[in-house]
Formats: C-alpha cells, sequence, structure tokens
C-alpha cells in the first residue's frame, strides 16, 4: 500500500492489543489493575487535600509534594481508564487523534514529573545546606516560577514530539502491541521516514533525562557534604529523614524510565516493555502518596485529625 502524501493517514484508527494475548488473565489483571487505580486516586487525592488544609503543610516542600500529586492523578487518568477498558470489551479501537492525545498528555506529565522531581532536590539541597535561609530562598514567587517551568518545559517537549508523530503517514497494519499509545509502539506502524522523529525524541530525551539528573545528583552530593559535617546525631536522621522520602521517589522513577530505554526495540522485548511501562503508569503513581506519607509525621496526623473530625461530625 502506497503511504499518502503529507501528514494523511490511510487509517482512521489503531487496534490496542493490550494483554490480549493472555486471555485467562484478563479478569485477575482488571481486578488488580483497578483495586491499584482505585488506590491511586485516594492517595493522591488525599496528599492535596492534606497539603491544602493544614497550615503546617504551606511550605515549600509541600508545595511541590501537592504538585506532585497532581501529577500522578493526572497520569494515572491518561492510560489505566484505557488499561481497564481493553481488558473487559472486544473492541479496543482508538482513533488516531485520541491516541494522539493520549500520548501528548501522557508524555507531558512524565517530563514534567521529571523535572518536578529535580526541583524537588534543589528544595532539600536549600533545606539542608541553607536551613536559615531556606524560607526566604525559597519565597513563594519562585516556587510558582519553579513549578510553571516544569509545566511548560514539558508541555513545549511533549507538543514537540506529538507534532513529529502527527506528520508520518501510518499506512498498516493498525495494530499497536500495546495497552496505550506509547512512542515507539505507534512508531512502528508508521509507512513514512521516522527520521526526524526519532532524533526529536532522541535529542528531548537526553535533554530531559539529563538535566534532571544533572540536578538531582549535584544537589545530592552537596546535601551529602553538608550531612557529614553535621556534628550532632540528631541532626544526621532529621536529614536523612528529610531526604529518604524522595530519594525513594527519584529511585523508582528514573530506574523505571532508564529500563525502557535500555530495552532493544525487538520484538521479543515486548512483554517486558509493557510490564515495564504497566509499572511506570499504573504502579508508581500508587506508590509516590504511599512513600510521602508513610514517612511523614505531619501528613499522618493530618489525615487522621481529617478522619476523625468525620466521623465525630454530628449528623444534621
Amino acid at each position: 500500500m502506497v503511504p499518502d502524501e503529507g501528514n494523511q493517514s490511510s487509517v482512521t484508527t489503531f487496534i490496542l492489543l493490550g494483554f490480549s494475548e493472555y486471555p485467562q488473565l484478563q479478569a485477575p489483571l482488571f481486578l488488580l489493575f483497578l483495586a491499584i487505580y482505585t488506590v491511586t486516586m485516594l492517595g493522591n487525592w488525599c496528599i492535596i487535600v492534606v497539603v491544602r488544609v493544614n497550615p503546617k503543610l504551606h511550605t515549600p516542600m509541600y508545595f511541590f509534594l501537592g504538585h506532585l500529586s497532581l501529577l500522578d492523578f493526572c497520569y494515572s487518568n491518561v492510560f489505566t481508564p484505557k488499561l481497564l477498558e481493553t481488558l473487559v470489551v472486544e473492541d479496543r479501537t482508538i482513533s488516531i487523534s485520541g491516541c494522539m492525545t493520549q500520548f501528548f498528555f501522557g508524555c507531558a506529565f512524565v517530563i514534567v514529573e521529571m523535572f518536578m522531581l529535580a526541583v524537588m532536590a534543589y528544595d532539600r539541597f536549600v533545606a539542608v545546606c541553607n536551613p536559615l535561609l531556606y524560607t526566604v530562598a525559597m519565597s513563594h514567587k519562585l516556587c510558582a516560577l519553579l513549578v510553571a517551568g516544569t509545566y511548560v518545559c514539558g508541555g513545549l517537549c511533549s507538543l514537540t514530539l506529538t507534532y513529529t508523530l502527527l506528520e508520518l503517514s501510518y499506512c498498516g497494519p493498525n495494530i499497536i502491541d500495546h495497552f496505550g499509545c506509547e512512542y515507539s509502539a505507534i512508531l512502528s506502524l508508521a509507512c513514512s521516514d521516522p527520521s526526524f522523529s526519532q532524533m526529536a525524541c532522541l535529542v528531548i530525551s537526553i535533554f530531559s533525562e539529563a538535566c534532571s539528573l544533572l540536578v538531582i545528583l549535584a544537589s545530592y552530593v552537596f546535601i551529602v557534604v553538608t550531612i557529614l559535617k553535621m556534628p550532632s546525631t540528631e541532626g544526621l536522621r532529621k536529614a536523612f529523614s528529610t531526604c529518604a522520602s524522595h530519594l525513594t521517589a527519584i529511585t523508582i522513577f528514573h530506574g523505571t524510565v532508564l529500563l525502557l530505554y535500555c530495552v532493544p526495540n525487538s520484538n521479543s522485548s515486548w512483554l517486558l516493555v509493557k510490564v515495564a511501562t504497566v509499572f511506570f503508569t499504573v504502579v508508581i503513581p500508587m506508590l509516590n502518596p504511599l512513600i510521602y506519607s508513610l514517612r511523614n509525621k505531619d501528613v499522618k496526623e493530618t489525615v487522621r485529625s481529617l478522619i476523625t473530625s468525620r466521623l465525630h461530625c454530628p449528623s444534621i
């Protein structure tokens, strides 16, 4: 079949295979992912509400944490509903416009979260290395600018990649061996030259990952040096406690991203790609609120007080 010129496509829909090659696992996977999705929604929404209602949490660290939870809340809604749908319905089609929309928002939220974790690392650097100047250095205006910058950067990078995909022709087969519109899965269906899109993806991936990791590594090098100079055990314990949750979130997030980068693009590796992508898109958004809340006394106390107040609220 000869591809159409320009960005005209000869197919109008894609078919998402998901995990259809394992029919006996469809129901268990649906129940598992539905449970994770429910916990994700409740956990991230709870963090957002807790940060909002407790004046003690109106600090830069919790301001960034609230936005991280908002990102996880939104990102989970990009892929998980469609994943659940592919597990219970026979019609697994998605329009090209719907596919590109899913890719745009999914890509944007990933890049924004990547930079948000870097911003949070910088925040921890200032808190540990310059505690007396923390509130001055991390002013509300600076925090707002940093958050706005992450959203703008993520949006522009995702818009660029989505545009390069829209410029390609798709002439069949229209089957995506995935549960969502992931970049390499979409690119495998293109029947026009994808070189420009691949180059754009490479540049954006290296730029976003390198910038994020450099800020994180630099921040934690200074943090470690500062911690080692602390004379008191209490200071060491407090510094480690301050950074432990963030380090855990960074390790899980960037570890999974690097795993996906390193997996070879071949038919034999598609199952590993799908499993890793499930972990990245479904599990990680659930883990972040658990990581930050289970180790945080202020968050746990606020949640407990909210639950108690609801239980003792007199009925009208």
